[in-house]
């Protein structure tokens, strides 16, 4: 309904079919510098995963209608995907793996990834926000920004998103650039990328490190900070704006 032409990227596992969902606004500069946005449209079992990932997916949804008429000078691709839950995630059977792997074996040039991973929770009471040893000894206690995650390769990519993104929203972010083995920091489907050689970044409220209801059945709709998330998603749009149409 946005005027996309919507590719499905089927594939198979254990007897079913899958699929990526894709749309793509073609570059008129650079065509062959792509920047890829993604969300997963699963959710964990046996919960309706309002924010893992209802809202990563709503945010990718306003993200692409936001560029749908446009015509960017570098490639941007919009994808849905399928399988970053358990039992898949980390596996052959992951749709983000699949899809990078695919976009790898093509020779596809993807100059960056942002994948868009439970987005819609925050909070401004002391203590609320967590982290893996010994990060808490560098980051605040307060669950009222959004995060910029991704590996020491990713560190460019994750410096430019957050530095552009505090420029548009002045809402708070943080960002960390970790070896990928720490816990949480290949959460999401910004690993895929990485295991091809493509730099990556995780947009998050950080999920169980602050989200309590995280993969439970309490994930619904009235936990999310719509107000909050309206302007995360903002400072997004000019993200992508500056990589698809900046130096």
């Amino acid at each position: 309904s946005m005027g996309y032409t919507v590719e499905r990227q089927p594939f198979t596992h254990a007897g079913q079919t899958f699929d990526n969902l894709i749309v793509e606004r073609k570059g008129k500069g650079r065509p062959g510098d792509i920047v890829v946005i993604g969300a997963h449209y699963d959710t964990a079992w046996d919960t309706p995963g309002a924010n893992d990932n209802g809202s990563g997916v709503a945010a990718l949804l306003e993200l692409s209608r936001a560029f749908a008429s446009t015509q960017p000078d570098r490639s941007l691709r919009f994808v849905a995907f399928t399988n970053e839950e358990p039992p898949h995630f980390q596996t052959e059977s992951m749709g983000s793996l699949v899809y990078a792997r695919r976009c790898k074996a093509r020779g596809d040039r993807v100059i960056g990834m942002l994948s868009l991973e439970t987005m819609g929770y925050y909070v401004d009471g002391e203590d609320t926000q967590h982290y893996p040893f010994p990060l808490s000894l560098f980051y605040p206690d307060r669950g009222n920004f959004v995060a910029f995650v991704g590996d020491m390769r990713s560190r460019p990519l994750v410096k430019r998103v957050k530095r552009r993104f505090q420029r548009a929203a002045r809402f708070p972010a943080e960002d960390a650039s970790l070896p990928g083995a720490i816990e949480g920091v290949g959460w999401s489907d910004h690993w895929s990328f990485w295991q091809v050689g493509y730099p990556g970044v995780m947009v998050t409220d950080t999920a169980p490190f602050r989200y309590g209801h995280y993969h439970q059945p309490t994930d619904t709709i009235d936990k999310l900070d719509y107000v909050r998330f309206a302007k995360v998603v903002t400072g997004l749009r000019a993200v992508i704006s500056d990589l698809v149409d900046g130096r």
